[in-house]
Parts: C-alpha cells; structure tokens; sequence
C-alpha cells in the first residue's frame, strides 16, 4: 500500500516515488506520496509528477481506493504515459495545500467554539462550513468570531496522536460527527489535538502546526438548514 507520507509531515511538498501501478482508467499508485487524496470533507490535492527526464504529468484528482485503501493519482486528459517501476518526483500544488491545512485547522476551533454535534462540514480554498445540531443553543457569528480569533491568536500547538479502536469505543465523546465515523480495521486511529485541552478528535487531514499560521477568520453567514440544523460558514479575514 501507498505510503501516505503527509500523515507524519503536512509540510512536504514533494518526494520521490515509483509507479508500482497502472489500473484501468489511468489511475497511478505510486509506493509512497505527499499527494493527499480526497476524504474527511477535505479536498485532495492538486500538483504534478516529474520523470527523470523532466515530463510532467499533470494530477489534479488524488482519491482513496474504498476497497483496498490504495491512493490513486488521477492524471488530466491529454497527459503523457507512465510505465509501471518508472521513477517520478511528486510535487504538489503547495499553496493550495497551505490554504486547505489553515481551513482545517481553523474548522477544528470552530468545532472547539460551538459545542454542538457535528452533522457535515467540507473544506474550501475561500470558504469553508460545519453543519451544527444546535438543540437548544442559540449561535452568534460576532461572538462565534471572536472566540476562533482568541484561539488563534493564542499561538497554540497543532500535534496528532494515535490511539486503538478499543481505546475510541471507550471514549465515543472524541467523536464529535453525528453522520460519519472515523475509520476502523487499521490498528489505530489518527486524533488531532489543539493546545491543552481545546479540541481533540480523530481527523486523518492536514493541518498546520501552530494556531497563528492560520490568521484571522471571519465568520461570514450561519444559514438555518432545518429545525435544528445550522452551516456555519467560515472564510478568511
């Protein structure tokens, strides 16, 4: 399987590789990546593969196989053509990897802010959103917006640690998404943790290491979805 190198550095922006598949649609697995693939709300990246011979091939689809959990980089139309055991350096688009890592984090301070569950949410370059179950609770985007700000500027560390299946079913209050459940059958489950005790929860995204790299936020609307249901939208200031 693809080793998933931006799960131990978001940082990389790029590695060498070899192609040690070709599947039928053109999909290419490499046997190590710092291309994230599509999943957890949060888009895949975007970038290019480099031969020895400095062709590029342009991927601006990565997904994640649901069968056999192979990560697969998905070449725009027109591309050259690759061969199994060749040699490539995968670079991604880092910009748009640094904007997606500063969105994610900041989606996890909203969820820090607003305690209520989670029912949906999706990462976006301009704007991102979590869908809340409020019951009871009433939101204000003024305060909302202030809280996040304190966080960030609080200059807090962004670290992971890994825990076992069993260990997530004893504490179920780490889950925090009513509609999606972390992925089980691997051994052990990723958890981000923000700070002391800000926000800790399973997540397999990228993310920055320090609250300040985010900047400040805004939020900008919190639509009502339903009777409970309220998107809180996210953008940056």
């Amino acid at each position: 399987m693809t080793k998933a190198l931006f799960t131990d550095d978001a940082y990389m922006q790029q590695c060498q590789a070899t192609i040690i598949s070709i599947n039928a649609d053109g999909g290419i697995i490499l046997d190590q990546t710092v291309f994230y693939p599509t999943g957890g709300g949060q888009p895949g990246d975007s970038g290019v593969l480099v031969t020895n011979d400095g062709i590029e091939i342009k991927i601006n689809t990565v997904i994640k196989d649901k069968i056999n959990g192979e990560i697969i980089h998905i070449p725009e139309e027109n591309q050259p053509s690759l061969e199994i055991d060749a040699n490539v350096t995968a670079k991604i688009d880092w910009d748009k990897r640094f904007t997606y890592m500063r969105m994610h984090s900041a989606m996890h301070i909203l969820c820090a802010v607003v305690p209520c569950g989670v029912t949906g949410g999706q990462v976006g370059y301009k704007k991102s959103r979590l869908d809340f179950d409020i019951g009871e609770h009433t939101l204000d985007k003024v305060e909302i917006t202030a809280a996040m700000n304190e966080i960030i500027a609080g200059n807090h560390d962004i670290t992971a640690q890994w825990i076992s299946d069993s260990e997530l079913d004893a504490n179920p209050d780490l889950v925090r998404t009513m509609s999606v459940q972390p992925p089980r059958g691997a051994g052990k489950i990723r958890l981000l943790k923000i700070g002391g005790d800000i926000d800790l929860q399973p997540c397999g995204g990228t993310h920055v290491i320090n609250t300040s790299e985010i900047g400040e936020v805004i939020i900008s609307k919190i639509e009502n979805k339903g009777k409970r249901n309220r998107r809180v939208n996210i953008i940056f200031a």
